[in-house]
């Protein structure tokens, strides 16, 4: 299975590597992982995806703004792999914060947003093991936080 074939299919353009708001790196490779900080949501006018679910957001438009922090974590990885997304050998590892209210439950659906773009993109190699939260605030008010760890050749 060819990524690229599969982000065409999609309609997936994916951004240049970011630049840190923050004193930290992107990526960070040890051995044959990849390390990838966490990534923001943004909307399609470039805006960070603000919102807290459960009060200002529904689960919903939730998994929206995990899948388009999966497209930000997809443009990085491929930065760390030498501009060849073909290389990743596995998704390891994929850690969602969310922000969201006292009452709400539905952290794991959110993060189903990203887990099933990475999923359709990289078919077996994409399934990874998991870990979705609720917190209180997350970086200039963003609805969610996801990193993600991945094995290449």
């Amino acid at each position: 299975m060819n990524v690229y074939d599969q982000l065409q299919a999609l309609n997936i353009t994916l951004p240049a590597l970011a630049v840190p708001a923050a004193a930290y790196v992107p990526y960070v490779q040890s051995g044959n992982l990849v390390f990838l900080s966490g990534h923001l949501p943004y909307k399609e006018d470039g805006q960070v995806w603000v919102g807290q679910l459960g009060a200002t957001m529904d689960t919903a438009e939730g998994q929206q703004a995990a899948r388009s922090s999966a497209i930000g974590l997809l443009g990085t990885l491929q930065a760390a792999c030498g501009g060849d997304l073909n290389r990743v050998q596995r998704i390891v590892k994929v850690l969602s914060l969310v922000n969201s209210t006292a009452t709400f439950t539905e952290q794991h659906l959110v993060t189903n947003g990203c887990s099933q773009l990475l999923g359709q993109i990289f078919g077996d190699k994409g399934k990874h093991a998991r870990s979705a939260f609720g917190v209180a605030q997350i970086p200039l008010g963003a609805c969610v936080e996801i990193e993600l760890i991945a094995e290449i050749a």
